[in-house]
């Protein structure tokens, strides 16, 4: 990304102004908008531009896709898709294992964790957060994951997975509910990987 007082080239149309100081905040808090009145299906990079009042192209400029301008309007702490890439990379066997592995690394990082819990928070108390997150998480996490399965009830069986670690993250982040949260994630691992596993190849 370049800084927002770099303006693209040819991006400008009439009834569309260029890029300005705060442009690039100006989208996300149109995309924000977009997000919760519509959802993330229906929200198109053109109606977060028109709610911006800038050309399509100018959002293009700071962000690649739609999928990039949900993480960074929902200030996310990681990107869905690299969580994807990173589960589904390696063997069938020890896809529970890789699960559980990448989401104890996005909690147990000291930001990650802090904006998780808002995030796990906000989802709890609030309709329009948990279907924002569960249309975005289904189309970058959920979907995929299912597809390597490769199961007639593949879909069930990975949000199977998801309420088991959700549970896990509630009682131990936020409820704070011991043993629970005094274990080394080494032990979780151990724990809950096998337990995983079944969910998905058993």
């Amino acid at each position: 990304m370049t800084p927002d007082s770099v303006r693209p080239k040819n991006s400008r149309s009439p009834g569309r102004r260029p890029g300005g100081p705060d442009t690039r905040g100006e989208i996300l808090k149109a995309a924000r908008e977009s997000f919760a009145g519509r959802g993330f299906t229906a929200t198109s990079i053109r109606a977060v531009a028109r709610e911006a009042g800038v050309d399509a192209a100018l959002v293009h400029h700071y962000f690649d896709s739609k999928d990039e301008l949900f993480i960074e309007s929902m200030a996310l702490p990681i990107d869905p898709r690299q969580v994807a890439a990173a589960i589904l990379d390696g063997p069938r066997d020890e896809l529970g294992r890789r699960i559980v592995t990448v989401f104890l690394g996005v909690w147990e990082s000291p930001d990650g964790q802090q904006r998780m819990k808002a995030i796990l928070r906000s989802v709890v108390t609030s309709d329009e957060v948990a279907r924002l997150m569960r249309e975005g998480i289904t189309k970058m996490i959920i979907d995929p994951v299912a597809k390597m399965i490769d199961a007639p009830d593949a879909k069930l069986r990975v949000t199977l997975v998801a309420s088991h670690l959700i549970g896990m993250a509630l009682c131990r982040y936020l409820v704070e509910l011991e043993p629970l949260a005094s274990a080394s994630p080494a032990a979780l691992i151990t724990q809950m990987a096998p337990a995983l596993q079944t969910y998905l190849t058993n």
